[in-house]
């Protein structure tokens, strides 16, 4: 496999992988913010940070294990 054909791949495995992990826990955090006495402009600033703080923290760790495993396997 050419190598830009290795990275459109692994990148696109990796944000398969990220982006429902990131999706998740900001349906969690809403949630759980819903259940409190919390202000609608707090939830939707807390749900953005919490999307944003996940996707920085996954995104890197799941790209390495995909890179790691395409290495594998070819």
């Amino acid at each position: 496999m050419e190598h830009e054909q290795v990275e459109q791949e692994v990148a696109r495995k990796s944000a398969f992988i990220y982006l429902p992990i990131t999706l998740g826990a900001v349906l969690l955090f809403w949630l759980a913010a819903s259940l409190g006495d919390c202000p609608l402009v707090a939830r939707i600033g807390g749900t953005i940070w919490v999307w944003l703080l996940t996707l920085i923290v996954m995104m890197p760790l799941v790209t390495a294990r995909v890179k790691r495993q395409v290495r594998k396997n070819s």
